[in-house]
């Protein structure tokens, strides 16, 4: 009797930090949803090469750093400089493409990494707001 309750002090102590892991999850994956897209008018956008860095939240799990270029008025290159790692079968390369051939942040995500492509599209806006 006495091993079952030593059992279950030690499961519950050992619960607590994952209980408090598990909200501070919960914290960074809703601040990563609330990344708002909408500060670049694609119609006036300025030629030249334009850098831009997001911090990546809380955990700096998103953290990456892109170079932009515009040429005759529009997004024509992306270019990852640092943090950005491909999400698997060139996805995050389609991501950019997706950019680009629409003029819009507004794109179709990574399947499975919608939070990280919020954070890579993130750059980008912060790179192109230069532009305007």
């Amino acid at each position: 009797m006495i091993g079952w309750i030593i059992v279950l002090v030690v499961l519950t102590a050992a619960g607590i930090p994952a209980g408090i892991g598990i909200s501070k999850l919960n914290k960074e994956h809703a601040e990563a949803r609330n990344v708002s897209l909408n500060g670049v008018d694609f119609n006036s956008l300025i030629d030249g090469e334009y850098t831009g860095s997001y911090e990546g939240g809380m955990f700096k799990w998103r953290a990456n750093t892109v170079k932009v270029i515009v040429s005759e008025g529009k997004l024509s290159e992306i270019e990852p400089i640092s943090g950005v790692v491909d999400q698997g079968k060139g996805s995050t390369k389609m991501l950019y493409d997706r950019v680009i051939a629409n003029q819009s942040l507004m794109v179709d995500t990574i399947s499975g990494a919608t939070l990280t492509s919020k954070g890579y599209l993130k750059a980008v806006e912060i790179a192109l707001s230069q532009a305007n």
